[in-house]
């Protein structure tokens, strides 16, 4: 929140210094929030039955939380679940898929928007584009490199998005231990470092991207032009 001091603006009537701080302060408010969440997770449920359950409490804390989701559009898996756990408490989902993997994945038809692109640089490009923020549930090779990647261009400096492991049943902890690591050895540097948030709660996800976005310019969170084309 912006902290404005009436006395600074001597020439305005106080009643409109209220407004202005009020204006102000809707304006932060309004740019900080979270209105779309990324989610990159498994095509398959795992062999932990609280990974299934914590995509489906994530899906319906988007939709009570009018948050819209943006994932990969498949109906299988971790993605199936999140997805259409949002569906079916009434929030509203984006999939975004390329055109290789839609028998694959079997699409999910039922979402209210279903993007098909060419490759996967499309699609991850398009994924950046339409989220505020970016949520790693439990998944394979195709959800840590998707996340990496994000976590990437953020240390480079080329976006400010919040994002965040949801570190159920420590599926997270080997990766924070390889960050650990690497930083321990000198390859992550102070100057560099990785920004990532946690939490091993579903409930407490979405608090802690709001918290994390406030803190963020809204300039700071796009992505270079330049940039996005080459994803």
């Amino acid at each position: 929140m912006i902290r404005v001091n009436l006395r600074d603006f001597p020439v305005l009537d106080p009643h409109i210094g209220l407004l202005t701080l009020f204006t102000l302060q809707c304006h932060m408010d309004c740019m900080n929030q979270i209105k779309t969440v990324c989610v990159y997770c498994g095509s398959g449920p795992g062999n932990n039955p609280r990974f299934v359950e914590a995509a489906i409490a994530l899906g319906r804390s988007f939709a009570e939380s009018n948050v819209r989701l943006v994932y990969g559009g498949g109906s299988i898996g971790l993605m199936g679940a999140v997805a259409k756990s949002t569906l079916d408490h009434g929030g509203l989902v984006t999939g975004i898929i390329p055109e290789f993997l839609r028998a694959r994945e079997n699409a999910l038809t039922s979402v209210q928007e279903m993007i098909v692109t060419p490759d996967m640089h499309e699609r991850k490009r398009l994924m950046f584009e339409r989220s505020d923020a970016f949520v790693a549930l439990p998944g394979g090779v195709g959800t840590l490199e998707e996340l990496v990647e994000q976590l990437t261009w953020q240390q480079l400096g080329r976006h400010s998005k919040p994002v965040l492991l949801a570190n159920i049943d420590n599926f997270w902890e080997p990766l924070l231990s390889l960050l650990s690591h690497m930083r321990a050895t000198g390859f992550i540097r102070a100057t560099l470092d990785v920004n990532v948030l946690m939490a091993d709660r579903v409930e407490d996800i979405l608090p802690r991207l709001r918290s994390a976005a406030a803190h963020v310019p809204k300039g700071a969170k796009e992505l270079a032009p330049e940039v996005a084309r080459r994803l």
